[in-house]
């Protein structure tokens, strides 16, 4: 079994192990996007604590017993341990349920719902630096109202101090994550279900698209 981040995040099991690699492609890539971010070749427009901050504050929204979450939460804490502590409770305080937002598109209107809008207080802001505060804002914004997104919110973070090519790391790391925790639930759940048993010769070679395959990241 190769060793990776997903591995480590779901516990593998050879059983668990044999689904994965039935998608080999997808299981590398998803180990290479995450040390692209996490480990990348240059940090000068995301410091690596801010990477492991905004992970850790945009896995936590999903709950602190996510395992993405707790995971996150660790690396923070290794990092950056005073902001880290304050990270963890702006996240705290700021999860809620969605996605809502208010629709602008016309005959879209009705399909508006509100919610929480977080935004970091002067005493968190002081604390954590505007470039920091403001990712944080922004993270909370694409996790549960990304249909409210806009030049304006991208102004703010350039106005922020966060450069072009940060916006699209930003935005990237939090793609990555989504996903990343949409894979790892997904394989807990077939792992708890027992429903990844080794495939046969035939499976393997014969694998089609289905529900399994698709979490089988």
């Amino acid at each position: 079994m190769t060793a990776d981040i997903v591995d480590q995040l779901t516990g593998v099991t050879p059983e668990l192990d044999a689904l994965r690699r039935r998608r080999p492609v997808t299981r590398d890539q998803l180990q290479a996007s995450f040390d692209a971010l996490f480990h990348p070749v240059s940090a000068e427009h995301v410091s690596l604590a801010e990477r492991a901050l905004i992970a850790a504050f945009a896995t936590a929204l999903a709950g602190a017993d996510d395992p993405t979450a707790e995971f996150s939460a660790g690396r923070a804490r290794e990092i950056d341990p005073e902001r880290a502590a304050i990270v963890a409770r702006e996240a705290e305080a700021a999860a809620t349920t969605g996605p809502f937002g208010a629709y602008t598109e016309r005959g879209l209107e009705a399909e508006s719902a509100d919610g929480v809008r977080y935004l970091p207080d002067a005493a968190a802001s002081a604390a954590l630096g505007e470039r920091l505060a403001a990712a944080l804002a922004h993270t909370h914004l694409l996790v549960f109202r990304p249909r409210e997104a806009s030049g304006t919110d991208l102004g703010r973070l350039h106005d922020a101090g966060w450069s072009t090519d940060g916006i699209v790391t930003l935005s990237q790391l939090m793609s990555f994550l989504a996903f990343q925790q949409r894979v790892v639930t997904g394989l807990r759940v077939l792992q708890e279900a027992g429903l990844t048993a080794t495939p046969t010769a035939t499976d393997t070679d014969t694998a089609t698209d289905t529900a399994t395959d698709e979490e089988a990241a």
